[in-house]
This record gives C-alpha cells, structure tokens and sequence, in this order.
C-alpha cells in the first residue's frame, strides 16, 4: 500500500472512530491527520505544533495533544516513550522494530523478521488475539560501536 492509500485509510478509520465514540469532525483534527502523515520520522507535540504554524495552521497545544490521544486511540498513530522522556509519535505502521542505541540515542528502523510475524500470525498466544507489535532493541548503534569497539559488548 503506499503512503496516500495509508493516509486515505487512515482518514477513513479516524472519522470512523469519531462516529462511533460521538464526537465532532473538525476541520482542526483533519488538518492535524494530514500534518502526522506528513512528518518523516518521530514527532514530538512541539515539532508537530511548529510544522502546523509554519503550514499557516493555528491551533492550540491543548488540541494538538487531545487529536493526538484520539489518533492513538483509534490505532492510525502510535506511541512510544524512548529514552529522551518526551513521548514520540509516528504513524502507524506494521512491520518493523526500533534499534536503539543506548550511547547516542540513536533510533533505526529495521522490518520485522519474517519469523517474528510469523508467529503472530499463529496461534501461539490463543486466546489472546495480537493486533501489532511494538519492540524496541537496545544497543549500539555502528557509529558508538566503532568509536570504542573494546566496550562495545558491555552495554
């Protein structure tokens, strides 16, 4: 699928979602949608609030933080709290991990092993019924380990 059918579905889940839970279709959670499809890479709520302000898009933080609870909720963002301490967001995607350096903080997206989904798609946890997985692998990245290559099995 590529990215403007994920960003179609997407739209199509969240006013789903709205539906379902009884609440208003603004034009401000839109725009914020279509700014979180737009980042790159992880966002913080200041960076996707500068993006909004630079695109001519004013909305308060207060809405920025709440359309992003819901965009969590309804599964089209997730979540992650890596070490930096300030909870970072991406769109949702299937199929990959998160390398982690421990030393630089540095974060690499890898695709899952075929193995890993795999066995999610098995009955391996019956009864319970997996939906995504989220892992994060800590380490060193190339660069940290290359600087120091005697401590590089310490972390």
């Amino acid at each position: 699928m590529t990215r403007q059918e994920d960003y179609i579905q997407a739209v199509k889940r969240f006013n789903a979602f709205l539906e379902e839970k009884h609440l208003r279709k603004t034009p401000e959670r839109f725009a914020i949608l279509k700014q979180v499809w737009q980042m790159e890479a992880h966002f913080g709520i200041d960076r996707l609030h500068a993006a909004l302000e630079a695109e001519g898009y004013h909305v308060s933080r207060a809405t920025a933080y709440n359309t992003i609870d819901l965009l969590v909720q309804c599964g089209v963002l997730r979540r992650h709290n890596f070490s930096s301490g300030e909870s970072q967001y991406e769109a949702a995607r299937e199929g990959h991990l998160h390398l982690i350096c421990t030393r630089c903080g540095a974060i690499t997206e890898v695709s899952t092993p075929p193995a890993m989904s795999r066995m999610l798609e098995s009955d391996s946890f019956e009864p319970f019924r997996p939906a995504y997985l989220l892992a994060y692998v800590y380490g060193l990245c190339g660069d940290c380990a290359a600087r120091n290559p005697q401590k590089a099995d310490e972390n």
